[in-house]
């Protein structure tokens, strides 16, 4: 198994994560979305857009965490995350994601929600949302809306999350 090195995206970053997310997905939506987020201070948190370098320091991977709300209380959504697919099935975004949720947790964040593939995000602690009386604005297969709360000993918020404008909903 490949050891992967994670760390925080720097500007010199910027133009391999939008080819990252250019790679892995069959449109440009995820790659603007990203540069839609960063834009927006509102929502972009310093230290949550993780990227996953190869030996080469090639970069190959990245995990975004970015500012939402469940009815007004801060959250974090976890999108988009994009390997480049020479190195998909590899860890590398598993690495970046695990990276992503350690810092957030280090800042203090506790509630990370995702929209995602119920047999890959639950590896990382993630459940239906629905079990914490968090709910996505649109229609959604329950098990795909997923919560997680880095601290289980605090209190997460109940309700509809409010996603960045750059979603779209």
């Amino acid at each position: 198994m490949t050891i992967w090195t994670t760390r925080p995206e720097t500007t010199n970053d910027i133009t391999a994560i939008r080819d990252i997310n250019l790679a892995a997905f069959p449109t440009s939506g995820e790659a603007d979305l990203v540069d839609a987020l960063r834009a927006d201070p509102k929502v972009w948190i310093d230290g949550l857009s993780m990227v996953t370098e190869g030996s080469d320091g090639t970069l190959v991977g990245h995990a975004l965490l970015t500012r939402c709300l469940v009815d007004g209380a801060p959250a974090l959504a976890l999108a988009p995350c994009a390997v480049r697919p020479s190195a998909q099935r590899t860890g590398a975004g598993s690495a970046a994601i695990r990276a992503a949720l350690d810092s957030a947790r280090s800042m203090g964040e506790n509630l990370v929600l995702v929209l995602g593939h119920s047999d890959y995000y639950p590896r990382f602690g993630f459940t239906p949302a629905s079990g914490f009386g968090i709910r996505a604005p649109f229609e959604v297969p329950d098990e795909a809306m997923m919560a997680m709360a880095l601290d289980d000993t605090r209190p997460v918020p109940t309700g509809t999350i409010q996603y960045p404008a750059a979603f779209g909903v």
